[in-house]
């Protein structure tokens, strides 16, 4: 757990040092990559560094803190009851879960425009839309992510003994559950559309990338025609086409990582508890907060350059003499 935090707190304090340094990543697509990164720091500067404080905190003492599973302190649900930290951490947690989601969906639409509409990518896609974006994005995930709180007493959150992580847990056990005790449902169905519509979105950018690639490859054979002269002229560049497989890679490597979570908040609803899977679901996500870097680091050659730039230690040019 320790390193973990570490290395997404690390990864992502570089990359936005990276971003906010390099004047080329100002751009509608750099402000996406940066709202990601910082709901990811997040996750690393208080979703894991609780978890071990709560862990340690455990071993150390022979009672359960007031935010454990089964105590007091969480006997309540709803907004009323008293306050514990669980209440910060798990909306946290799960409204940069919602920010991660949609900023890859956002990131997705940015490039595609650029590979499908790349003559209109600059009057479409403008650092003020993608600024008002970015902040509607952030307000409906935590918004989103205290539902369950605000609309319902049926509802709390608790450190929970098998993820080691404050969860969302169901107050009725083994009653029948309230009318609105399925509101949990809009946490899958929020991020089931929005990853659904970033599949879409995504075949449609790479089949458009592969009838460019099979006409380019025709152009190389020496084909010919008005009508491949006239598509020169409006296809992508070579950079919107890597950027748009770059996004391709990070889309599936949260997919991935999300799927497990998402499958036990389905089987939690409905009365599950899966102890052992919860534990590798609710970290496999949490891990996912230092792959960007990784992602980055191996396909943004420009992003490679500023890491190096960052970490570069040259001796300090005379006085007057330019760097």
């Amino acid at each position: 757990m320790v390193s973990l935090a570490i290395a997404i707190i690390l990864g992502n304090v570089i990359t936005l040092t990276v971003f906010l340094q390099t004047r080329q990543f100002r751009t509608p697509q750099g402000y996406l990559k940066m709202s990601l990164a910082l709901a990811d720091m997040m996750v690393g500067m208080l979703v894991a560094p609780f978890s071990i404080y709560t862990e340690i905190l455990l071993m150390v003492t022979s009672s359960p803190p007031a935010w454990y599973q089964g105590s007091e302190g969480v006997s309540s649900g709803g907004l009323l009851g008293p306050w514990q930290p669980c209440k910060l951490i798990g909306p946290v947690f799960a409204g940069c879960t919602f920010v991660s989601i949609s900023t890859i969906f956002l990131m997705t639409v940015e490039r595609s425009v650029a590979i499908l509409k790349p003559l209109h990518k600059d009057t479409m896609v403008t650092r003020h839309r993608t600024l008002l974006l970015i902040t509607l994005s952030w307000t409906a995930s935590f918004l989103l992510a205290m539902a369950p709180l605000i609309l319902s007493d049926a509802f709390t959150l608790e450190y929970n003994e098998c993820s080691r992580m404050c969860n969302y847990t169901p107050l009725w056990k083994d009653r029948l559950p309230p009318p609105n005790g399925n509101i949990m449902l809009l946490f899958p169905v929020f991020d089931f559309t929005l990853l659904g519509g970033t599949l879409v979105v995504n075949i449609l950018s790479f089949s458009s990338i592969r009838r460019y690639s099979r006409k380019r490859k025709l152009l190389a054979e020496g084909g010919s025609g008005g009508g491949i002269h006239n598509w020169c002229t409006h296809r992508p560049s070579f950079s919107d086409i890597k950027a748009a497989k770059t996004i391709g890679i990070l889309t599936f490597a949260f997919t991935a990582s999300f799927t497990p979570i998402a499958t036990f908040v389905l089987g939690n609803v409905v009365g599950y508890q899966w102890c052992n899977f919860s534990f590798f679901a609710f970290w496999i996500l949490t891990s996912s907060s230092c792959c960007n870097v990784i992602i980055y680091s191996v396909r943004d050659q420009r992003f490679r350059k500023g890491v190096a730039l960052l970490f570069r230690r040259g001796p300090a040019p005379p006085p007057g003499e330019k760097s």
